[in-house]
């Protein structure tokens, strides 16, 4: 009984850090395997296309998926 209440809870997810349509200002940290920037948002990874590490951007977020989240230069 105890063991089917700890496997549930430790598998759901707490809810990602952005919110599609909100703006944000990061640093890119780095660039993925397709040259999109990486920047992280407490922690949460969101890929913007068109950036190269180093910069400093604000960005809104178009998409949040469960591990990373899609977003574009404002």
């Amino acid at each position: 009984m105890f063991r089917r209440e700890e496997s549930y809870s430790s598998s759901m997810q707490s809810p990602a850090p952005v919110t599609a349509g909100v703006e944000y200002d990061v640093e890119i940290e780095d660039i993925s395997r397709k040259g999109d920037g990486i920047a992280r948002v407490e922690g949460f990874v969101v890929f913007i296309a068109g950036t190269k590490v180093g910069d400093q951007a604000k960005i809104q977020i178009d998409r949040v998926m469960n591990r990373f989240a899609i977003g574009h230069k404002v």
